[in-house]
């Protein structure tokens, strides 16, 4: 592992070819651009809004103006946690020096923390578009997806573990089943 990458991840991995780390974060930086651009005046409340109306009205459903405005707060805040769950995964992964997910908790952190503070940048961003708010909860919002895509991470890693200590034990019980029968 190189220097910038131990003081994200500890423990030893498998190196990723220069190939992949520099694509990794191509994506990342890529997803950032994607944010910045979706904070801009084209995507607020304004745009989202009719296009709900839209979906709403071809599937036939039929809502309340108070429900309306709950729903379209709803979908909107839930974008806020998607576009910052993918954002802290693809931070992580570009960090990570390896080719699985594996979990290294200080990575994890770091990587919420970035998403944090860009997410912080993102609504200073939005304070100088027109038809944009900027506001802390937010923030709050896209640093609660951050720690959610952490979450898959460590998920993915656990469950990675189970299977791999399964296939294990079943290999060993073969094992000691064939030399069970050899002895006979």
């Amino acid at each position: 592992m190189n220097a910038a990458v131990d003081s994200f991840a500890s423990g030893p991995a498998c190196r990723q070819p220069a190939v992949h780390t520099k694509l990794r974060w191509l994506m990342t930086v890529t997803w950032a651009g994607f944010i910045f651009y979706l904070s801009s005046a084209g995507f607020g409340a304004s745009f989202t809004g009719p296009l709900l109306t839209t979906t709403l009205t071809l599937l036939h459903l039929h809502l309340s103006p108070a429900t309306f405005e709950v729903v379209h707060y709803c979908i909107r805040k839930l974008a806020h946690l998607t576009e910052y769950g993918i954002f802290s995964l693809l931070i992580y992964a570009s960090f990570l020096d390896a080719p699985d997910f594996e979990w290294h908790p200080r990575l994890a952190l770091r990587s919420v923390a970035l998403a944090a503070l860009y997410s912080l940048t993102d609504e200073y961003h939005q304070s100088f578009v027109s038809n944009r708010t900027a506001a802390l909860s937010d923030c709050g919002i896209d640093t609660i997806g951050a720690a959610l895509g952490m979450v898959l991470v460590f998920g993915w890693d656990r469950l990675l573990q189970a299977i791999r200590s399964r296939k294990a034990a079943t290999t060993a019980s073969m094992v000691e089943t064939s030399k069970g029968a050899a002895g006979l």
